[in-house]
């Protein structure tokens, strides 16, 4: 029989117990008695001095050291009994000591498999922060926002405090806001819809997750676009799919390969400007992508994030607009015009899709900020919204501009440039790549921020050869010239 010995003694030596004078003394002793308590071996049964005589040895007032000791008390750290003192007993320190280097090493923690699938993108998420600098990606011209306008109907807002949205809203999103997105599409880019299909989002990769959460179970095959937007990749891989890489060319996504993919429960894609390489998905392959989903009972996401940039012409109209069967679901995002902070964007469903994404939109975070999703709709009503769709346009057309004609004295003959016609990038392809790896290393030891192909290709499957290897340059989020001075930076550092 063991016989279990009794804790030892030992007395709290307030020496080294320094207070810096300020505000919230009994804050600050009570958390060094607390360090104190559990740097103490558990063996030990610890006597704290009367809150007199602390109070003397660390010339507070004895009021201070009350408030601390209550505090311990209130947290389980020290007990007490009248007449016998004030103890810690070594319990918390028990709990947090260090494992004896002789006992048996604790079985590793269990993981799930979302961790598991998520510790394959740790990091990998990171997007660039701080001002925006050329040739960054994904950025527009958000130097124009309207700051002015915005402020003052985020202030007119806040003036109201309208109560009935100052509590928990439609996990759907403001109605008024989702009646206007519905208008916006119909008139400008020729999708018809009704409010009720519409969810608001905290921007368009938690749209895409969402329909991921919603729609796959784990193991079921998605076709994507290869090379693709590595961020809604990620979404799809870590919600349990398998990517199925689909060849491009330049009528986009190649919809003969998904005959051989019939078990895919969805196909992602970017049709109206391909992330990464800009090309468009032709009239002839979307009818055979939506006969594809209808023929074997798969969706298809459609990502529509940069719809409003074409420079030639009106905006084309979304896949969706075609959709006759209820298959497809449209991402838009106002990270693309707005500015990416303001974290909106929507999702336009199939009606038979939204009760059931509603649901699970309210168990995640419920919905976006009411004051943001309002101040939008008057953005939006007022007029402010397609003014600055048209201002956005032209600058980026200009910027656009100046990096074309920047760059075709100094690289052209070498490094030709492809037409752009839409969008906020353009991708520049390469012969290897080792002169990708070359080409990009330079650039960024010279401060300017260039991104290569390869990271936009799946791993471990096949791209077309010709976008293995490239460069990948975003033209909208510095002005031109902001772009002059990045093109002599590379002249430098390529020369």
């Amino acid at each position: 029989m063991k016989i279990t010995q009794p804790p030892l003694l030992m007395n709290l030596d307030p020496a080294g117990i320094t207070l810096d004078g300020g505000k919230g003394l009994a804050g600050q002793l009570c958390l060094a008695l607390r360090q104190r308590i559990l740097a103490t071996p558990g063996t030990y049964r610890i006597k704290l001095p009367t809150s007199r005589s602390l109070a003397l040895a660390l010339q507070v007032s004895r009021n201070t050291v009350v408030r601390a000791y209550d505090q311990l008390y209130a947290e389980g750290y020290i007990s007490s009994r009248v007449g016998d003192g004030t103890y810690a007993d070594g319990l918390a320190a028990a709990v947090v000591a260090a494992p004896d280097a002789q006992a048996e090493a604790p079985p590793a923690m269990r993981q799930s498999a979302m961790q598991r699938r998520l510790s394959g993108y740790e990091g990998r998420r990171r997007m660039a922060a701080g001002p925006a600098r050329a040739f960054r990606l994904g950025i527009p011209a958000y130097d124009l926002f309207p700051n002015q306008a915005w402020g003052r109907l985020q202030s007119q807002f806040w003036r109201r405090a309208p109560l009935a949205e100052m509590g928990y809203g439609d996990a759907a999103g403001s109605l008024r806001l989702r009646e206007l997105i519905a208008a916006y599409l119909r008139q400008a880019r020729g999708l018809a819809c009704e409010p009720s299909q519409i969810i608001i989002t905290a921007g368009a990769q938690h749209g895409i997750a969402l329909c991921a959460q919603l729609l796959l179970d784990a193991g079921d095959k998605v076709a994507i676009e290869n090379p693709c937007y590595p961020a809604a990749a990620a979404a799809l891989t870590v919600a349990g799919a398998q990517l199925v890489g689909i060849a491009l060319d330049q009528d986009g996504m190649d919809t003969s390969q998904l005959a051989q993919h019939a078990d895919c429960r969805m196909a992602y894609v970017t049709p109206s400007h391909q992330y990464p390489l800009g090309v468009t998905l032709s009239l002839a392959r979307r009818l055979e992508l939506l006969a594809w989903a209808e023929r074997h009972d798969s969706w298809i996401v459609e990502d529509d994030y940069d719809g409003e940039y074409r420079y030639d012409g009106t905006p084309l109209a979304p896949l969706a607009a075609l959709d006759r069967s209820g298959r497809v679901l449209y991402v838009g995002t106002f990270s693309k015009i707005a500015f990416p902070g303001l974290r909106l964007g929507y999702l336009v469903l199939p009606p038979k899709l939204a009760p059931t994404l509603i649901a699970l939109h309210a168990m995640g975070d419920r919905h976006p900020p009411a004051a943001d999703q309002a101040v939008m709709a008057e953005f939006i009503a007022a007029g402010h919204f397609q003014r600055h769709i048209r201002r956005m346009r032209r600058a980026s057309r200009a910027r656009r501009d100046a990096l074309l004609e920047g760059w075709e004295p100094l690289f052209g003959q070498q490094l030709p440039l492809p037409k752009v016609a839409a969008g906020l990038h353009l991708s520049l392809p390469l012969a290897s790549a080792g002169q990708e790896a070359d080409l990009v290393a330079k650039a960024i030891a010279a401060g300017v921020e260039i991104n290569p192909m390869s990271r936009f290709c799946l791993p471990g499957q096949a791209a077309n050869p010709q976008h293995r290897a490239g460069l990948m340059l975003g033209f909208a989020g510095v002005d031109e010239a902001a772009i002059r001075r990045a093109l002599l930076s590379l002249q430098q550092a390529w020369s």
